[in-house]
């Protein structure tokens, strides 16, 4: 989780809501990312496709079977969906996201019976941490308005 804060910590000096993400699989990082949806003009560029998408070609294989997805914030919708496909087998977060978390908080995406594949999920580590890092951003956001 210290690498997916690091990660977090490069999406707030650009300029975007500070979460990041890494993929770990075989005890080995694969894949990192952190938020770029507005430098890249890309919804889609949340911290955790990023790094799926690093994994995925790092390892050669979109089916990233039996690793661990560390993110600084709840997934949302999409992410789960994302890690769903790509067979990520544990999901383990930080803070929860009241809004639009997808794990827990507005929905439990991951547990949809119609899915294909299950992910397990952890979630409160480096809690403080990684709230903290989020709620700062959005505290100066709101401030400089």
């Amino acid at each position: 989780m210290q690498l997916a804060l690091a990660e977090a910590r490069k999406a707030h000096a650009a300029g975007e809501v500070p979460v990041g993400a890494v993929v770990v699989l075989g005890g080995t990082v694969v894949g990192a990312g952190f938020n770029q949806p507005i430098s890249a003009h890309d919804p889609t560029a949340h911290a955790e496709v990023l790094a799926l998408r690093a994994a995925a070609a790092e390892i050669g294989n979109y089916r990233l079977s039996g690793s661990t997805l560390y993110v600084t914030v709840e997934p949302c919708l999409m992410c789960v969906g994302a890690m769903v496909h790509a067979r990520v087998g544990l999901v383990v977060y930080g803070a929860t996201e009241p809004k639009a978390g997808a794990v827990v908080s507005m929905t439990r995406a991951h547990e949809l019976p119609a899915l294909n594949h299950r992910l397990q999920v952890l979630g409160g580590v480096l809690e403080a941490e990684c709230r903290e890092l989020i709620q700062k951003f959005f505290e100066v956001k709101r401030s400089t308005r």
